[in-house]
């Protein structure tokens, strides 16, 4: 009998052990959530819009450089990396043909100079003779016909000769802007080909002109306004905050992933001496207005159902959940357009562990 009940004895002494050491681990892993109150009270909220984007060329500073014309390369005068003046010859083509060509003209230009000035001389010979009534007015009108064709002849040759420099001056390939190239896809003694479109040559990007294409949120957007100020950080400078103003809202969005963005241009306004490349990634804040003594709860006050936002209101001994509008949110404080009074008492719910942190 005795050894009967020392067994169960021992049986409810482990029982005890397990339930208690489940608890225990049981707190270890949940947190009991706890509330605190607070009053609904007015503050000024400054709203900001967190987005990542990119450094890029404005309009008109990244350009590919070509050939408007065929030829084999001569002499490549830029590598990548160098910098580049507006107006400094990069590249040269092969002119001998072209040069061939333009000294035809020349002696074509010549020629015809010689038959107008004869032309104009047999003219005036036939009105002499006329005068005389030594010709006929046939010849006349003849002669006159062969210096109207002389001119047009002598126009036509100086339009070619003309159109010959052009062609001699194409295979000087010139920097329209100041910059640095970035890309170079040919090589000297490569033979281009300008038939169906002009070879690229080299793409030149001026480091001055760049601006940040930020990416904004569809539930964002409609709060950026162009002349709003920016703050940005790239990774290669982490420890300076770049300037900016915005200047331009894309009208046309982009989707990702099911993701609607719209891409707000950035210019930038203070580089502080660092050197800014194409693609680089940027973390952007986007300055919005301070709105100044307006209603305003903790954040963690307010919970969401069904697409609705609600906050718990204490009244007496009474917790009511009560639907409210929000505005803006700032420093952990989102603004109530209605379903608040000032003064009033609202829960908070937190847990433990945050209310330790």
């Amino acid at each position: 009998m005795k050894r009967k009940w020392y067994i169960g004895g021992v049986a409810l002494l482990l029982a005890v052990a397990v339930f208690v050491g489940s608890s225990v681990l049981r707190g270890k892993d949940e947190k009991p959530a706890i509330a605190e109150t607070a009053l609904v009270a007015r503050h000024d909220i400054g709203s900001t819009v967190l987005a990542t984007g990119i450094v890029k060329p404005m309009v008109g500073a990244e350009v590919k450089v070509g050939s408007r014309i065929s030829g084999v390369v001569k002499r490549l005068r830029s590598n990548i990396g160098d910098h580049v003046r507006a107006g400094q010859i990069i590249a040269e083509l092969d002119d001998a043909e072209l040069q061939a060509k333009l000294n035809q003209n020349v002696a074509a230009l010549s020629k015809a100079k010689a038959d107008l000035d004869y032309a104009k001389l047999a003219c005036e010979r036939e009105l002499s003779l006329l005068k005389q009534e030594f010709t006929s007015q046939q010849q006349v009108d003849q002669a006159k016909t062969a210096l109207m064709i002389a001119e047009a002849q002598h126009k036509q040759a100086e339009a070619n000769l003309e159109f010959a420099k052009v062609q001699v001056s194409y295979t000087k390939i010139y920097s329209p802007i100041s910059g640095v190239i970035a890309s170079v896809s040919t090589q000297e003694g490569e033979t281009v080909s300008a038939s169906l479109a002009a070879p690229t040559f080299v793409s030149i990007i001026d480091l001055r002109r760049l601006e940040v294409q930020v990416y904004v949120d569809e539930t964002d957007i409609g709060k950026i306004r162009v002349g709003q100020l920016a703050n940005f950080t790239v990774d290669t400078y982490p420890d300076s905050d770049f300037k900016g103003t915005v200047t331009a809202i894309y009208p046309k969005a982009i989707i990702q992933d099911n993701v609607v963005n719209y891409i707000v241009t950035v210019e930038i306004n203070d580089t502080q001496e660092k050197i800014l490349r194409p693609e680089m990634t940027t973390n952007v804040t986007i300055n919005l207005e301070t709105r100044m003594n307006v209603l305003a709860v903790p954040t963690t006050a307010i919970t969401r159902k069904r697409g609705e936002r609600y906050v718990t209101v204490i009244e007496g001994e009474k917790k009511i959940q009560r639907k409210v509008k929000t505005g803006w949110k700032d420093n952990g404080f989102t603004e109530i357009i209605s379903g608040l009074e000032e003064g009033e008492q609202i829960l908070v719910p937190q847990t433990q562990q945050e209310n330790i942190l």
